[in-house]
């Protein structure tokens, strides 16, 4: 009685296991998509773009924003299954540091 107990068991994992595969291949969908969206305040200085497609297994983007020293950065980037991820990044303009008084001057209130 035993014996067949255990065979009830593994037949009945056996099924459940075979509809959970073919379950989890039936909702993976062939990835593709493109978006991208942009802000550009002029009140609080933000300014920043990104796009990104992906098709199956490759992927290709930029992003782009202001940096706190006044320079532009660009990064492009893309990444596939043979050369994984890679990104190639820009400085646009010369970093400016505003000139003033250091930190270690300012009285603190204790």
């Amino acid at each position: 009685m035993f014996k067949i107990a255990v065979l009830i068991a593994c037949a009945l994992i056996l099924v459940a296991t075979e509809h959970y595969e073919v379950e989890h291949e039936e909702h993976e969908a062939y990835p593709k998509y493109k978006f991208e969206y942009g802000v550009k305040d002029p009140h609080t200085g933000d300014h920043k773009s990104q796009w990104e497609h992906r098709d199956g297994e490759v992927v290709v983007g930029s992003y782009s924003l202001d940096d706190a020293d006044g320079t532009h950065r660009v990064v492009t980037y893309n990444s596939d299954d043979h050369n994984g991820f890679q990104a190639h990044v820009q400085r646009v303009g010369h970093g400016q540091h505003p000139h003033g008084e250091s930190y270690a001057n300012i009285e603190q209130d204790h």
